[in-house]
């Protein structure tokens, strides 16, 4: 017998614009993408906005924006679920219409008292199905009466298994869930209903999404059996844990991927990192290229225990990508973190950029990091002095520099030989002191090729005063 056609791969992103990007979510748009590229597949995105009191446009543009950073850009246009409302109208009605859902019109008041008899005798909480029987024509006329109610899908009392793709089969007892609530009328769908329609739809092959969500599968396939329609494949990810295994702060939890942007991380650094956090290469390596990770992606390397989010290795990465960056494309990344003058001196920016490359952590640092070279900061006399070295042995040691740099073509290697002669640190600290005004800074001689030979001699002019 042959097989039939393989069914194109189809994954989608679905966020609620409820709040902006973070890590977890950026995390899971990142799988989705990679296993799309990898398979030759497409990526969507599906805004799951009908919360209409939560879901904002401003979240939404944030979203959207920073899948953009992270060079995850959909293949076809977003899905908003506020504009396919008569969509979802028109499967609930179906099920209404097959006596698979029912309007159920308890109160608030009327369920929490029956959730706490429930859990009085020792039982887990479930709706108990008082609407179940109600006759359709009753429930026609109540809802044309009061508009107050909701919709429940009939749950089957049976297993309910699925193999998932990275956790492995996973089965849940139906029977114990109760009929839940799939809808708060005609044109107000919840997560599940909303979320199993549209995954059918849109031909979605594969719903890759966090752990947090395996408890609404069997609820989505319960749900697309009863409109008689074939679902997908599904795969859950890890958690994201801090360190020591826990579970992670709220803080960092919720700390939007725009965030990260703002503090001048690499959107490259920040897609080798969420790769990592889940799923590893072949070879243990840290660092790992875009196309690397599209080569070598698939759901069989992510892990199943819990990722752990680290935030030195985040660091070192964002330092590494930049110290190997090309200078122009730096410069480019830089332009949000300086101010407009330093732009307009291309070269200098560049050669500062050069020399500065190794110390950079993450761009937003760079300006304080690079301000020396602009303007000479206050500073006291005591930073000019190395150790335990007597004032005027340093005082003598700049004024030599000054007279080499000053009658020099080519200062560097005649500064070098009197460090060799006098003492490295005893000339080169207090150099390096004097152009830059900090205790921490590149050497001297790459600050001395920048500043140039006439800024060079008016601060080592300046030290020399301080000590004078």
């Amino acid at each position: 017998m042959n097989p039939g056609p393989k069914r194109e791969i189809r994954v989608r992103f679905a966020p609620s614009p409820t709040g902006p990007l973070h890590l977890g979510n950026a995390r899971a748009a990142l799988f989705n993408w990679l296993f799309a590229r990898h398979e030759g597949g497409k990526f969507l995105v599906r805004i799951e906005d009908t919360d209409k009191e939560r879901s904002k446009k401003e979240f939404e543009k944030d979203i959207l924006e920073g899948l953009v950073w992270l060079g995850l850009e959909p293949d076809e246009e977003p899905i908003r679920q506020s504009e396919r409302l008569e969509i979802y109208a028109e499967s609930l009605q179906k099920l209404l219409n097959e006596k698979k859902a029912y309007w159920c019109f308890c109160t608030p008041e009327e369920l929490e008292a029956e959730r706490q008899n429930q859990l009085s005798q020792g039982f887990a909480p479930k709706y108990g199905g008082r609407c179940r029987h109600l006759p359709p024509d009753e429930a026609d006329a109540r809802i044309k009466k009061s508009g107050k109610a909701v919709i429940r899908i009939r749950m089957p009392e049976k297993k309910v298994s699925f193999n998932d793709l990275v956790k492995g089969k996973i089965e849940f007892d139906m029977a114990l869930v109760g009929d839940v609530i799939i809808a708060k009328s005609l044109r107000e769908p919840l997560y599940n209903f909303a979320a199993s329609v549209d995954d059918v739809l849109t031909n979605i092959s594969h719903v890759i999404r966090g752990e947090d969500h395996i408890s609404n599968t069997p609820k989505q396939i319960v749900i697309q059996e009863a409109l008689g329609l074939e679902g997908p494949q599904f795969a859950h990810l890890p958690l994201i844990l801090g360190t020591g295994r826990q579970k992670l702060s709220k803080r960092r939890l919720e700390t939007s991927l725009n965030d990260y942007k703002k503090e001048g991380y690499l959107a490259e650094a920040m897609l080798n990192f969420l790769a990592l956090l889940g799923w590893h290469p072949r070879e243990d390596r840290e660092v790992i290229n875009r196309q690397d990770l599209v080569k070598e992606f698939t759901l069989e390397r992510v892990q199943k225990g819990g990722a752990v989010f680290n935030e030195e290795k985040l660091n070192w990465l964002n330092a590494h990508y930049i110290k190997t960056a090309k200078t122009e494309e730096l410069m480019e990344k830089l332009k949000p973190f300086v101010p407009k003058t330093w732009l307009a001196k291309k070269k200098v920016l560049q050669n500062i950029i050069e020399t500065e490359k190794e110390r950079i952590k993450n761009l937003k640092g760079f300006k304080d990091m690079a301000a020396f070279f602009f303007g000479l900061p206050d500073y006291d006399a005591k930073l000019l002095i190395w150790k335990e070295t007597p004032k005027e042995r340093i005082l003598a040691n700049l004024k030599s520099v000054h007279d080499i740099t000053k009658n020099s073509a080519s200062p560097e290697p005649e500064i070098l030989a009197l460090a060799e002669k006098e003492g490295r640190g005893e000339v080169l600290w207090p150099l390096r002191a004097a152009l830059s005004g900090q205790d921490a800074s590149p050497g001297p001689i790459e600050i001395l090729k920048v500043l140039g030979k006439t800024e060079s001699l008016k601060r080592i002019g300046k030290a020399i005063k301080k000590l004078g």
